[in-house]
């Protein structure tokens, strides 16, 4: 009779896997995005020393950072399958760390994530307990279905913003555009990852844009996405009377026509993973602006 031994884990590989399972680096990125909304956009930015210092901001950061790390537990929790056939190389759950410690930590992190919350703001708290079950409903079900996992993840990513004026609410129009700014592009870049990995969602019965549409109308669909993004921004800084916010629009115009010719002549998965990171890049150079909107 075989018997498959499992290898034993190094404590080196389970904490390297640890961190990319919470994609530590985006975590951080979520942190000082969230600080540099309230220094540069809520303000009164001379008093930065006194904003970094503040107990209730690093209570409410560190809420969103355990609540998005749930969140990134339980999606890879569900999709080990697919992500065996997308991306072998970054499948944690099942190697490095087992299923049942996996639940646990997203467990741990949500009561967390939604106490923290609590300790703020009664209406924090009630908006994490909603990001909380978003998270879990869209990496059980929805992410699997066409679009309505995209726009929940671009929601919650611009959730991450408006938050903060819950407990601040000076500059609340400005806070709000770029939120707006940061659930367009995160829209946008979900779609484009769908078609980077069509081929694993195809594979396990997913039903993503790319797979019922196909590219080519997948594609179409975007540059509609992206024309109401443009000008919804120019709108709202129009709104707001704030003409070196239009300028600031304005110049991030560039990279965004450079995402529509590079996705116009796409057709492979090395394409679509270039346009992704792209998109990275248009984000932070959307935080960039904060400096002087």
């Amino acid at each position: 009779m075989n018997v498959s031994v499992r290898p034993k884990v190094r404590f080196w590989d389970f904490v390297a896997g640890s961190v990319r399972l919470v994609r530590m680096s985006n975590l951080v990125i979520v942190a000082i995005t969230q600080y540099l909304t309230r220094i540069l956009l809520i303000g009164p930015r001379h008093e930065w020393k006194n904003i970094i210092s503040d107990p209730d901001l690093f209570v409410l950061s560190l809420s969103t950072v355990c609540i998005a790390a749930a969140g990134y537990i339980i999606n890879d929790y569900f999709d080990i399958k697919i992500d065996i056939v997308n991306k072998p190389e970054r499948v944690v759950v099942g190697r490095y760390l087992k299923r049942r410690w996996a639940m646990g930590a997203h467990q741990v992190l949500n009561v967390l994530g939604a106490a923290l919350g609590l300790f703020v703001s009664p209406w924090v708290f009630l908006v994490n307990v909603v990001s909380i079950t978003m998270l879990w409903f869209y990496s059980e079900r929805y992410k699997r279905a066409p679009f309505i996992g995209n726009f929940i993840v671009s929601l919650l990513t611009g959730f991450t913003l408006l938050i903060l004026t819950l407990r601040y609410p000076e500059n609340r129009q400005l806070v709000f555009i770029y939120a707006v700014f940061s659930f367009f592009i995160s829209l946008i870049r979900e779609i484009i990852k769908d078609m980077e990995d069509i081929r694993g969602d195809e594979a396990h019965g997913c039903r993503t844009l790319p797979i019922i549409w196909g590219i080519r109308r997948t594609k179409q669909f975007l540059y509609c996405v992206i024309f109401i993004f443009v000008t919804t921004l120019f709108f709202m800084a129009h709104t707001l009377n704030n003409p070196v916010l239009a300028v600031l629009f304005l110049l991030l115009l560039f990279p965004i026509g450079w995402l529509v010719y590079s996705l116009s002549l796409s057709d492979t998965r090395r394409d679509f993973k270039k346009i992704s990171s792209l998109c990275k890049i248009i984000m932070l150079l959307g935080l960039v602006t904060m400096l002087w909107a």
